[in-house]
Parts: C-alpha cells; sequence; structure tokens
C-alpha cells in the first residue's frame, strides 16, 4: 500500500498518458499560441499553489520536445543558493551546445562575463547600502568583487559601456538561439519562480526582461502571480507597490490552466492509496451497518474537495494520512466516514481547529460556526441535506467528547406535553431544520455503538496513536 503519492511517471512517447486531469487539450493551446507568435514572448502559467502545474509543464516540455522545440527547463527554487541568476541562465544554456554550436555559445559566454563586470559591482553594493549600516563593512563587502568597484568611480563615464556590454550580449544570444533551434523557438520554462528568494526572484525577472529579450526565445513562468506579488512588496519594502502592474512589464501574455473536472481527482486518489481494500474487504462486507461506509466517504469528498476549492496537493495529502490512519482501524470497527474524513482535512487544512477541538475548548454553537465557515460551501438542495448529516456527526461526537458520560448535556430531551424528542440545539446549516436535525440524531443514536463514539475514537486513529494493522 502507497503511503504518499509519488510524482506521475511522464512517458516520452505519450507525455500525458497518466495525466489524471484531461489536461493534455491544455498543452495543444498553449502549443499553438507558441507556434503563432514564434519570435519570442514571455508567458505566465498562474495558478495557485498546490494547483498541478509542475506536472503539467513537464508533461507539456516532453509534448514540446516531441514536436521539435528545443526546450529547458529551470526549477528557480532548486537554484536559489546562486546569488546571480545569470550565472544560473547561462548555464542551463550551456546544455544546448554541440560540437558545432560550441564557439558561439562561448562567445555569448564571453559577453555575459563581460556584462557581469559591469552589473556585480553595482549590485554589491546596492545589497550593501539596503541591509548594512556600518560604512567601513559596506565598502569592504563592495572590495571583495575583484576589485572591480574601481571600474565605477564615475558611474555617468561608464554609462555607454554598461549599455553596449548589454546590446553586445543580447547580440551573440540571439546568434547563438538562431543556428541551435533550427527554425523553432527555444522554449525556456522557470517554474517555482513564487517560492525562492524575493530578491533572486525579482532578480531573474530584471534579467530576463533586461538581458533575454531577444528574438526566438518564449520564457514561460509557471508562477503563483499573488505569491510572486507578496515577494515583489518585500523586495522594495512597500505594501503600497503595486505588485500587478510591475508583472506588467515582465509578462505578455497570462494563462491559467482551468480547475479540473469535478470530483476526477479525489475518485483517482481513492484509487491510487486503493482505499477499497479497506472499505471494500471481505471482513467489513460481513457488517450490513458498514457497507454504506465507501459511498458515504466518497459523498463527504465532494462536499469537502469540490466546494471548498482544496488545492490538488492538498487533497494527496489528506488522502495519504487518511489512508495510513485506517490501517489502525479494526476490520469490525466504526470508522463513520463523515466524521473520520472530516476531522484528517480540519487537521491539514486547519490545525488550530483541529487542537481546540481535541482540547475541549469550544462550545457547541462555535464547533458549529467554525465547521461552516471551514467548508465553505453553498447550501443549497444538492448540499444541505448531506452537509446535516455531516453535522449532526461532528456534533454528536464532539458533545459526547466534551463533558463526561454520566454528567453529559443532552442535544436533545423528551417533551413530557407530545411525547417527542426536541432539540436543544439549532442546526448552523439551515436554521428551520430542527425535524430534520432531530430525525438525523435519533437515527445516530438508534444505531448500535455508533451513537456513543466519542471524537477520541476518530482522534486517536487520525494523530496514529493506534497500531498500525500490517
Amino acid at each position: 500500500m502507497k503511503i504518499k503519492h509519488n510524482e506521475i511517471e511522464i512517458e516520452q512517447e505519450n507525455p500525458f498518458a497518466n495525466c489524471k486531469l484531461d489536461r493534455q487539450k491544455y498543452s495543444s493551446v498553449l502549443t499553438n499560441i507558441i507556434n503563432s507568435y514564434p519570435y519570442g514572448f514571455v508567458l505566465a502559467l498562474n495558478n495557485k499553489w498546490g494547483t498541478g502545474k509542475t506536472t503539467f509543464v513537464k508533461m507539456w516540455e516532453q509534448d514540446l520536445k516531441n514536436t521539435d522545440f528545443q526546450t529547458l527547463y529551470f526549477n528557480a527554487w532548486e537554484n536559489d543558493f546562486e546569488n546571480n541568476p545569470l550565472t544560473a541562465l547561462m548555464g542551463e544554456l550551456k546544455t544546448l551546445t554541440s560540437v558545432d554550436t560550441e564557439p558561439s555559445f562561448k562567445k555569448t559566454l564571453k559577453k555575459a562575463s563581460t556584462l557581469t563586470k559591469h552589473i556585480a559591482p553595482i549590485i554589491a553594493k546596492a545589497i550593501a547600502d539596503r541591509y548594512i549600516d556600518t560604512e567601513g563593512v559596506k565598502e569592504a563587502i563592495v572590495g571583495v568583487t575583484n576589485g572591480l568597484a574601481d571600474v565605477f568611480e564615475n558611474e555617468v563615464n561608464e554609462y555607454e559601456n554598461k549599455k553596449k556590454s548589454i546590446s553586445d550580449f543580447r547580440e551573440t544570444l540571439s546568434e547563438f538561439i538562431a543556428i541551435t533551434n533550427e527554425g523553432k523557438p527555444l522554449v525556456f520554462i522557470i517554474d517555482e519562480l513564487d517560492r525562492c528568494r524575493p530578491n533572486y526572484a525579482v532578480s531573474i525577472l530584471e534579467q530576463i526582461k533586461h538581458f533575454f529579450s531577444v528574438p526566438n526565445i518564449v520564457f514561460v513562468l509557471s508562477i503563483d502571480k499573488e505569491q510572486l506579488g507578496n515577494a515583489i512588496k518585500g523586495v522594495y519594502g512597500s505594501d503600497d507597490i503595486d505588485a500587478e502592474e510591475y508583472l506588467r512589464r515582465f509578462i505578455d501574455l497570462e494563462y491559467s490552466i482551468p480547475e479540473p473536472e469535478t470530483g476526477l481527482f479525489y475518485k483517482y486518489l481513492y484509487d491510487y492509496f486503493q482505499f477499497d481494500e479497506f472499505f471494500q474487504s471481505a471482513e467489513r462486507s460481513k457488517y450490513r451497518e458498514l457497507q454504506s461506509d465507501k459511498s458515504n466517504f466518497l459523498e463527504t469528498c465532494k462536499l469537502i474537495f469540490t466546494n471548498a476549492k482544496i488545492p490538488l496537493r492538498q487533497q494527496e495529502k489528506i488522502f495519504a494520512h487518511s489512508r495510513l490512519a485506517l490501517r489502525s482501524f479494526n476490520w469490525n470497527s466504526y470508522v463513520v466516514p463523515h466524521v473520520f474524513l472530516f476531522l484528517t482535512f480540519i487537521k491539514v487544512t486547519d490545525n488550530e481547529f483541529y487542537e481546540k477541538m481535541k482540547a475541549k475548548s469550544l462550545t457547541i454553537q462555535e464547533l458549529q460556526e467554525r465547521f461552516l465557515d471551514l467548508v465553505k460551501i453553498k447550501i443549497n438542495e444538492d448540499t444541505e441535506r448531506q452537509l446535516m448529516w455531516l453535522e449532526v456527526y461532528l456534533v454528536n461526537a464532539y458533545n459526547n467528547y466534551y463533558q463526561e458520560r454520566y454528567h453529559r448535556k443532552p442535544l436533545y430531551e423528551r417533551d413530557e406535553e407530545t411525547g417527542e424528542n426536541k432539540l436543544l440545539i439549532t442546526s448552523i446549516v439551515k436554521k428551520d431544520a430542527g425535524q430534520d436535525f432531530m430525525h438525523i440524531l435519533e437515527s445516530i443514536n438508534r444505531r448500535r455503538g455508533e451513537g456513543d463514539l466519542d471524537l477520541s475514537h476518530f482522534t486517536k486513529h487520525i494523530d496514529l496513536l493506534e497500531d498500525i494493522k500490517t
């Protein structure tokens, strides 16, 4: 049984063969855009963290290679140990060289070194001015750039030299690309830019704009624009910076990969982590009251993942943890998927809420309010009944846990006049649903043993405090 979700294998001949989100069609759209504008531009793939951007761009890159595009993939986050991004970017370009193109690359590399010579002391002085107060230490830092600070005694006099070094670099870079790409643009993918050190991320953007803006290079920036915007504000030390406007200077076209079809991913994860080995096992099938666990689990998945827009990466974590925790249950144990999965979901996405429940520091009303706020679901005819079932199960388990058994305040009591049960709490899902809420609560408590389960029955498994069954 798998304990975590491994990286999807990308087959060379059919890179989208193992894609579970039906995203090959977006690869075709983007490739056609590049074919339509081969001269060169900067494309931003803008999606939130955890939505599968990295997997997509790697599949797309292989698809581009299969149609004779030259491509480069650069993980900025893995390379932000390098202070000057120009070094890393040139290192990636070096991988395109062949015996025939090596002389052209060496010429480009020489121009890059000249370019570095002209910009390095400025960068060093700027960093020193920003972070260091002692003038003597500043000058020491500037001095260790191999004495290059002397070149900049008079920046005005060096202005033409800087302009020429940039122009020369662009020219030789353009020549190098022209002899390596066989008529198609080089597609240079930069991934994880929003996860880098802010200074490094901004420096990459600046260098792409000023040094690599040459014909026949298409830069693809795989980013979460909101997070990258926060990094930009951090670098410039002000929340008043218009990060959106700043990024428009660099990005020519923005594209967002659409959300996957409803239910596609969580159903895939259910199969991937082999939940049927537990829920559909022969041992559990002997117990009639446990036979609906699979459908209840999947229905709760639909409520949580479809409506609350949980990132794919977090869905993976929730499923992986749930599957491991299931191994600590006996075959004939109550799991109550409504509560078990929702509590696992809370542990991963809102651990503060989870710990407050365990600490018994919430009232029933506070629990209900946090519950509804967390799932972020529009209540309608399709979700109302299922949400109420989840609410009742959660409230019942928490109430059983909140107080000692023999001093426990009930959630309902018998009306002496009518002889029927009446609620002592109100549903937060639907304020006027007293009768429905009461029927669900009565149903739970009629089931042998299930109505007496308290929160700890679930949390001790979710927290992996019980032995894992082999």
